[in-house]
């Protein structure tokens, strides 16, 4: 097995406007709204955590400072929590703060995802890095990020999260052209396109919100003019990648995922999540499933 730089560290664009879900974004990041009674950012950090990532940048923007209170501490809550003998909330609230070691940096301008991936150049440095983003959750019983930082390990270069989609779902993604390996889950990435008509999509394999990226990732990304809707898009800068030799910062390999996803990107997803997670939580469960299977039937 070659040598290949360990992964210690993830990034996690946060700097989306969130318009999908106006009014209550207005003054609320969509990263903090809870599935149940946990932020959804919450998750993504807690999945890097898992995966051995220790150091965790978020990419922000301008009114997301709720997101770094989030992960601070708050000593007057604390201190109230402390005084009601509240042990149990007390040590949820602390429990984010001990998380992982965070850092902060500010996207301007919202430029897309491939500029908000350089905005974390000077952090990350000459380091492989794994991003995650806040509108995929993965189901912490399906060690999705660590796959990916083993297949980074044995084969070098980047490594994308791929899930199949049904072929008409296809423009909501970047697809992957693909060939196979000597493991079932890896995939060789031989070409991208960010959004295709499905007629003209190379698989219905789809790029969800996972990464294990080449720090050459940066070079690329300075020099990717603005592509599809205007922005900087990542999948452009990979798809430089997928082309080049282990020397350059290539290849680009796929974990393909058959695991548990939910998507919080919009209205009717980020509900669907919300009750996912709620039927599947033994303080709710007993309660909320029944009530559920009531109101279900009394809509028909």
């Amino acid at each position: 097995m070659a040598d290949f730089d360990p992964v210690t560290k993830a990034v996690v664009p946060a700097a989306g406007l969130g318009t999908r879900f106006l009014p209550a974004t207005k003054a609320t990041p969509k990263e903090m709204l809870p599935i149940v009674d946990k932020p959804a950012i919450q998750y993504v950090v807690e999945e890097a955590v898992s995966a051995g990532l220790l150091d965790v940048l978020m990419v922000t923007g301008r009114n997301k400072r709720s997101i770094e209170d989030h992960f601070d501490v708050a000593y007057e809550l604390e201190d109230a929590l402390r005084a009601k003998g509240d042990e149990e909330r007390l040590s949820q609230v602390q429990e984010t703060v001990d998380l992982a070691i965070m850092h902060y940096v500010r996207q301007g301008e919202p430029k897309g995802l491939g500029h908000a991936v350089l905005c974390a150049k000077q952090h990350v440095g000459h380091e492989p890095f794994a991003c995650l983003l806040g509108d995929d959750l993965i189901d912490p019983r399906d060690p999705l990020l660590k796959r990916m930082i083993e297949v980074r390990a044995t084969y070098g270069g980047s490594v994308i999260a791929l899930m199949e989609v049904p072929r008409e779902q296809i423009s909501q993604y970047g697809a992957a052209a693909i060939v196979p390996t000597d493991q079932d889950d890896v995939v060789r990435v031989t070409d991208l396109v960010e959004k295709p008509p499905a007629d003209e999509a190379p698989s219905n394999w789809a790029i969800i919100g996972r990464y294990v990226i080449d720090p050459t990732v940066f070079e690329v990304l300075e020099n990717t003019p603005p592509g599809r809707g205007g922005e900087i898009q990542l999948t452009d800068a990979l798809r430089t990648l997928a082309a080049r030799g282990p020397d350059e910062g290539g290849p680009v390999h796929g974990v393909l995922f058959r695991g548990r996803r939910y998507d919080t990107g919009n209205k009717l997803d980020y509900l669907r999540t919300v009750v996912q997670f709620a039927a599947d939580r033994d303080d709710l469960a007993p309660e909320f499933l029944p009530w559920l299977r009531e109101f279900l039937d009394s809509v028909k």
